[in-house]
């Protein structure tokens, strides 16, 4: 596997080195004005490193950057405490979100500015929700064992029980082809199955313990794919087997937090632990990576790949938490925009295809719109 020595700091402007901090080191996830548009591109090559771990050279990290085109970045002040987080929304219109500490789920009415709460019941938890093509929200209940269905015409809640024993806290979810969800279960070590007609539930254990399956997403294959957040490794799923595959990233110190898979079918994450922007080659087996703009304080955690298959992430080590774009055609980063509200940790990102936008939700307790492209 391929990977050459990177400086950590290569693309670290002196704003950006100048209000960097540490993150907590055991990545447990318990409790201005707008921006120009992105415009010509003012990026550099961004330097891979070696699958052998070689350390960056530090002496690069006095280098001086070029300057980075910003994207636009709106943000909407969520009236009620409890960690806004995990948007989602079909048209751009209207935004679903979790609050995941008070247990609610609420909608975003972008035109207006308006927010609607809806309560779920008490201990829910929720942590993630995705929107089916009717407009019915499905929240992963991740407190309570438990995927919820809220049926926005009637107004009424389908529970939908996961097994306390194999899947007791969902996670993450996403839409397979056909309509169904995959789900991760962190702390209880697993990946699930909800047969959406069926109504059933079918749990894949990760065998490596403490693995804490978190980010998931889909390959243009039909794969599953899926970051093991406390290891040096990702996982897949063969949907026809439900044989489940895990892959040795080349550093023992890498913890892939979320990912992304552009259309040939590569799988991107972000190096929560040390500040790398990788990709996984499953096809040849090779993995490589670069260094992030804030090097080792990056904290990479929400991650999405838009329509011209650039991946976007937010570096949450600093303050505030910058956005930041890398094209893979070029092998740069070429924009970084700093959250207007600070970001404080910005967890899970939905890119929308037909208007060009990424939304996110912040720990400053706003939901957010990027204009990428």
């Amino acid at each position: 596997m391929r990977h050459s020595t990177v400086s950590l700091a290569i693309l670290v402007s002196a704003a950006v080195a100048a209000c960097s901090q540490p993150a907590p080191q055991n990545g447990v996830e318990e409790p201005p004005a707008e921006t120009p548009a992105a415009s010509e591109d003012m990026s550099a090559p961004a330097e891979e490193t070696s699958a052998t771990g070689a350390e960056p050279d530090a002496a690069a990290a006095n280098d001086a950057p070029p300057q980075m085109a910003t994207v636009d970045i709106e943000e909407w002040n969520v009236p009620w405490e409890g960690r806004p987080r995990d948007p989602y929304t079909l048209d751009g219109e209207t935004v679903w979100f979790v609050g995941q500490v008070n247990s609610y789920i609420a909608r975003l009415d972008v035109a207006t500015g308006q927010m609607e709460r809806i309560d779920l019941r008490e201990g829910a938890g929720p942590h993630n929700l995705i929107v089916d093509p009717t407009g019915d929200v499905w929240y992963a209940g991740n407190r309570d064992a438990h995927i919820g269905r809220y049926d926005v015409d009637s107004g009424e809640f389908e529970i939908i029980d996961t097994p306390r024993d194999t899947a007791r806290d969902p996670h993450t979810q996403i839409w397979n082809a056909d309509g169904d969800i995959w789900f991760t279960s962190q702390g209880a070590n697993s990946v699930g199955f909800l047969d959406v007609s069926e109504r059933s539930v079918e749990i894949i254990a990760v065998p490596t313990p403490g693995a804490r399956p978190y980010g998931i997403k889909l390959a243009p294959d039909g794969t599953i794919w899926v970051a093991l957040f406390g290891t040096h490794k990702l996982a897949s799923i063969d949907p026809e087997t439900m044989e489940l595959t895990e892959h040795d990233l080349p550093r023992e110190e890498i913890r892939p937090r979320r990912i992304g898979i552009t259309s040939d079918g590569r799988v991107w994450y972000g190096d929560y632990n040390g500040g790398y922007l990788g990709v996984f080659d499953p096809a040849s087996g090779e993995v490589t990576e670069w260094a992030m703009p804030s090097g080792e304080n990056a904290r990479p955690y929400a991650l999405a790949v838009d329509g011209q298959d650039r991946i976007w992430f937010v570096e949450t080590g600093v303050d505030p938490n910058y956005f930041v774009g890398f094209d893979p055609e070029s092998e740069s980063f070429f924009s970084i925009t700093a959250i207007p509200s600070g970001g404080g940790v910005v967890r899970h990102m939905q890119y929308l295809p037909q208007n060009g936008e990424i939304w996110f939700g912040s720990d400053m307790g706003t939901i957010g719109r990027a204009r990428v492209e």
